[in-house]
């Protein structure tokens, strides 16, 4: 299984390929778009790592990738800023779920 990043910037890009995980930096919709399909096209290919915000800038792209069942998993993740989501992320995620405040 393969890792292959589509990042916004090329700090984020860097440090992943010190950890030995290939991809590229994007910036507008088409780029975006042919980087998803270049590593949809790759077999060995098992999860795309993409940021947050190419995540939440080109949403519509990311979501009709996600529909396809037996691609690779695709997952947002935290750039070099940190998490947009903020720290108590998974407190709120089980407050949400089961509505307990813990």
């Amino acid at each position: 299984m393969r890792f292959f990043l589509i990042s916004d910037n090329t700090d984020t890009q860097t440090g992943m390929r010190l950890a030995g995980i290939e991809g590229v930096v994007a910036h507008t919709a088409a780029e975006v778009a042919e980087a998803l399909n270049a590593a949809l096209d790759q077999p060995e290919t098992g999860m795309i790592l993409v940021t947050e915000k190419i995540a939440d800038d080109f949403t519509e792209i990311i979501n009709e990738a996600k529909k396809d069942q037996e691609g690779p998993l695709i997952l947002a993740i935290p750039d070099r800023h940190g998490s947009a989501l903020g720290r108590d992320r998974i407190t709120r995620y089980v407050r949400e779920a089961i509505g307990v405040k813990i």
